[in-house]
């Protein structure tokens, strides 16, 4: 019973972590705008990281073993460097339905590096609702028109892979080294590298951006880069990798949604009916059985 719980709270923290990152990509699309791509994907992870530096120093937190080093460098790569630094530049040119659109991957992504790192072992009823899920934003895609890669699409892809591969790598180290701990590790491996980048790019014009575009870059740097990974690997630590994975599905119908509240983009009807097929699936995938190691 008390294994239950913990699942059930695992799937809670990480539908919170996927509504937090599901503001990701608007505000992207609106933060570069005014800053660019540099100081959006890279500049969020040294704001965050003086965040970081307070916290650690007041919880007096030790340093990562040198194998738990490795692992956070893995984090770092997906989590810190390669999926803020794609986005954003793909954000340039594409709408924010159209990135939500091929994020939807994620959970797969995700369920596959977990069978690599994890050593978990899916059922095939959790497969075939990860291939529903899949199909689902994949008629969306083709729906909207979205057949033909472009190389922003091929930027988003690899942010795909890359941030798939670090959920599931945050996800085992956050059950030894703790949740929050792994993207707060993982931020100050990198940040003193983004600084003398950041800095370059920096204009006095960027002084007058308006407040929304302000608005949107701090939070990037404070929740999608800090706070949303908090809650997201400790439900992966505590609901398993694979089966919170799901809870990705309804990342993209969300960013579709905050991308019709504060951008303007459409809504139709045909999103709605895909959005409930996706919801489906993941009601089905987060009950099916995931053997462990």
């Amino acid at each position: 019973m008390q294994m239950e719980r913990r699942e059930k709270f695992g799937l809670f923290l990480g539908l919170v972590g996927v509504i937090c990152f599901s503001l990701t990509l608007p505000s992207t699309s609106i933060a570069v705008e005014y800053f660019g791509t540099t100081v959006v994907g890279l500049g969020r992870t040294v704001v965050a990281a003086i965040l970081v530096a307070v916290v650690l120093i007041v919880k007096k937190e030790k340093l990562p073993t040198a194998r738990q080093f490795k692992s956070l460098i893995i984090v770092a790569v997906g989590a810190v460097l390669g999926f803020p630094l794609l986005t954003s530049w793909a954000m340039e040119s594409l709408p924010v339905s159209h990135g939500a659109v091929e994020l939807a991957l994620l959970p797969l992504a995700t369920a596959g590096f977990a069978l690599l790192r994890a050593g978990e072992t899916p059922s095939i009823k959790f497969w075939i609702s990860s291939i529903i899920g899949s199909l689902a934003v994949i008629m969306y895609a083709l729906h909207l028109g979205f057949g033909q890669l472009q190389f922003a699409d091929l930027a988003l892809l690899a942010a795909v892979i890359l941030l798939g591969l670090s959920y599931a790598e945050g996800g085992i180290l956050a059950k030894e080294l703790g949740s929050w701990q792994v993207i707060a590790w993982a931020i100050m491996i990198w940040a003193p590298f983004f600084i003398i980048p950041v800095g370059l790019q920096l204009t006095t014009e960027m002084l007058h951006a308006p407040m929304q575009a302000w608005v949107s870059f701090i939070y990037l740097a404070v929740v999608s880069q800090f706070l949303a990974y908090v809650a997201w690997y400790s439900g992966m630590a505590m609901g398993g990798i694979a089966r919170v994975s799901q809870i990705q599905y309804l990342q993209p119908f969300l960013m579709i949604l905050f991308a019709t509240l504060f951008l303007d983009e459409s809504i139709t009807w045909f999103t709605l009916v895909i959005a409930v097929i996706v919801v489906i699936s993941v009601l089905i995938g987060k009950n099916a059985p995931v053997s462990r190691k």
